[in-house]
């Protein structure tokens, strides 16, 4: 077996009117990962989110 791909979901919740922020942190979210980056190049890693307010 080959692991070719990883998909990540991911459901926030955060503060009114941080909404940005948490897209902004969730965009460059492989940069600061060190699994991302021992992956990188090797497997496809798939992010999405859904974020809600409170």
């Amino acid at each position: 077996m080959i692991i070719t791909k990883i998909s990540c979901h991911y459901h926030l919740k955060v503060p009114a009117g941080k909404e940005d922020a948490a897209e902004r942190a969730l965009k460059v979210f492989d940069r600061g990962c060190p699994v991302a980056q021992t992956l990188k190049g090797a497997v496809e890693i798939a992010h999405t989110w859904e974020i809600e307010t409170y």
